[in-house]
């Protein structure tokens, strides 16, 4: 199974957020996913054999306990076929961010600007 099809399920995403904050036995897994999702005890099973077969998520026993971690190689892997985009979203939103602040700037020295001074704004139906 290809990355993105192991993270295009909200339910396996949200396992991997809980892993993220250590490890977490099935049984803890299971009850904040049934919780949440309203998923039986074999669907979170299966998502976690998903997870696991498919390296992005490893398993330990203690006694009784199963034990899952985030197994973080997959996951770095995602990052850095992910990155040859960054650099482009990061443009446009660098982009973005600098038209949002000169809006803002120019709303707020129209809002400052005493009555009768500056330019006039033309009435709203002569606006383009």
């Amino acid at each position: 199974m290809h990355a993105f099809d192991v993270l295009g399920d909200p339910v396996r995403r949200r396992v991997l957020e809980l892993l993220a904050d250590g490890e977490r036995s099935a049984g803890e897994v299971t009850a904040v996913v049934r919780e949440e999702f309203g998923i039986s005890q074999p669907a979170v099973s299966q998502h976690l054999r998903v997870l696991r077969e498919n390296g992005f998520a490893r398993v330990r026993a203690d006694g009784a306990r199963r034990l899952y971690a985030v197994e973080p190689a997959p996951l770095q892997d995602v990052d850095r076929w992910l990155e040859r985009f960054r650099g482009t979203w990061d443009r446009h939103l660098d982009a973005l961010a600098t038209e949002l602040a000169r809006g803002k700037r120019e709303r707020r020295l129209r809002e400052e600007r005493p009555p009768g001074t500056g330019p006039v704004d033309p009435p709203e139906e002569e606006r383009p």
